[in-house]
């Protein structure tokens, strides 16, 4: 896939003076021979500097990792750490950053060869909210060689994530459609993380379409279609209309991505643009996610946000779609209940008109949308892909923004069954644990929007953290029944 960073993380260690260096020294060298026995030794770098004590050091250490190119960072306490100079270290490093910390190796060894960075990760974490620095931190930062490994893989996607909002444009075509207003998508907080936001006209993007008439591209990229959608190809008629709106969309990604290095775009698709365009983009979008450019639907801009944050940690195809029906008891009783661990209010439908990749359906033909049809000729509604959602694990989640930019999100882990929706559109039988709760008590008391972006297993851990380095505070995910939701009524 296009538009997906693949950063290295520098691994710095630190040692406070009043400590053996060898400790540090001796404990970072294994830590690198401990990742590289288990993963891609391209993912880090060793800063050969011995280790960092004194703010002079700090300044080497940074301008080592930099012109090494490492994108992230690992300070290493081999031992106690200097607290003033790992957190500037970590101040003045621009990209994502990590703390991690040596654990003492032998009982046979609690002399000289105890370094006591149990207790010097406590005054790196209070240091760092000193000065108000963001830096992951594990759930238990503190292991031998193999434990910080798994912890530094740990924190790849999320550096990938942090690092890629960093580099991104957002760019929107028109404002949300009317009665649309749960698509709203205050600015200031896109600004606060890094991203850049371009907002153009639908006159913008009809113009540019009207120029790419006849592109020379055009038969390629309608060949590129008629393969990939074989016997669901059920309306060849309109293929080059989408091929032409394909290469208006890449041509516009190009031209105007600017100093950035990913893209992502919120699009319109409807009421104007199939009366004008007359097709719908539905196939289209779904296309360009799947080569790694997500496209969200109904100028959602926070929702192609939530997709491209979903893609880099997933390093995977995703989709956006509607929270969108129930599931009939019916259907629950016959193809459900005794067949899976599931309540009928863990279950619900999602959907979207056609925007998913062809490779997360499931006998997929591209169609007219329906629901537009009702209002519209036929005609004009063809360009939708349809199909069932593969079964499989998922991750469902959004970030967002408030009307007063305050950062919110959740994020639940479930899957989607093997079982035939039985109507149309891209659409699948979810199953979330307490999705009956977490609907009530997140989703509806916390004013989220019916768009959720899905990734295609569980990556609930990572988006969490990633969600935590951005500074959400409210953060929701699906509790147990153990634990009561702050809202929840207690003699229900």
């Amino acid at each position: 896939m296009i538009n997906i960073p693949k950063v290295k993380v520098g691994i710095v260690a630190v040692s406070r003076d009043c400590f053996p260096e060898s400790l540090a020294v001796n404990r970072r060298k294994a830590l690198v021979e401990a990742y590289t026995k288990k993963y891609d030794a391209a993912d880090i770098y060793e800063c050969p500097i011995c280790i960092v004590e004194s703010e002079i050091d700090m300044v080497n250490a940074l301008e080592d990792v930099k012109k090494a190119g490492c994108e992230a960072l690992c300070v290493y306490l081999g031992n106690f750490g200097p607290e003033i100079s790992e957190t500037l270290l970590a101040k003045h490093f621009e990209g994502p950053k990590m703390f991690c910390a040596a654990a003492e190796e032998s009982q046979n060894d609690l002399q000289d060869g105890r370094g006591d960075a149990y207790c010097g990760m406590l005054n790196a974490s209070y240091n760092l909210r000193l000065r108000s620095v963001k830096a992951y931190i594990p759930e238990y930062p503190v292991g031998n060689a193999e434990d910080c490994a798994d912890m530094i893989h740990d924190f790849l996607p999320i550096a990938n994530a942090i690092y890629a909002l960093n580099n991104l444009k957002i760019i929107s075509f028109g404002p949300r459609p009317n009665n649309f207003l749960a698509c709203n998508a205050p600015i200031q907080q896109l600004y606060n993380m890094g991203i850049e936001i371009e907002e153009n006209s639908e006159l913008d993007l009809f113009e540019s379409f009207q120029k790419h008439e006849g592109d020379e591209r055009i038969p390629a990229k309608v060949k590129e279609m008629e393969d990939e959608l074989g016997a669901g190809n059920k309306k060849p008629e309109i293929l080059s209309k989408l091929a032409q709106y394909e290469l208006t969309l890449l041509d516009w990604v190009e031209a105007h991505k600017g100093y950035r290095k990913y893209v992502a775009i919120a699009g319109k698709c409807w009421p104007a643009f199939q009366t004008m365009f007359k097709f719908v983009p539905c196939y289209v979008n779904s296309r360009l996610t799947g080569m790694g450019i997500p496209v969200s639907c109904e100028v959602d801009i926070y929702g192609c946000l939530s997709e491209f944050i979903g893609q880099v940690v997933s390093n995977d195809i995703v989709t956006l779609l509607d929270i969108n029906n129930s599931v009939p008891k019916d259907m629950y009783n016959e193809s459900i209940k005794g067949k899976f661990d599931y309540e009928l209010t863990d279950t619900f439908m999602g959907f979207h008109c056609g925007n998913t990749c062809t490779k997360k359906l499931c006998n997929y033909e591209m169609k007219y949308q329906k629901i537009m049809a009702r209002a519209l000729p036929i005609e004009v509604t063809n360009g939708t892909l349809e199909g069932d959602i593969a079964p499989g694990n998922i991750t469902f989640f959004r970030l967002q923004s408030t009307s007063d930019n305050k950062l919110k999100a959740y994020v639940a882990e479930g899957e989607v069954l093997p079982v035939a929706t039985k109507s149309f559109g891209g659409i699948g039988v979810f199953a979330i644990k307490e999705m009956g709760r977490f609907y009530r008590h997140v989703l509806i008391e916390n004013s989220f929007p019916h768009h959720g972006a899905v990734t295609f297993a569980h990556n609930g851990k990572a988006l969490y953290e990633v969600f935590k380095y951005l500074g959400v505070e409210n953060l929701g995910y699906n509790q147990p029944k153990s634990l009561p939701y702050p809202t929840e009524n207690p003699f229900k």
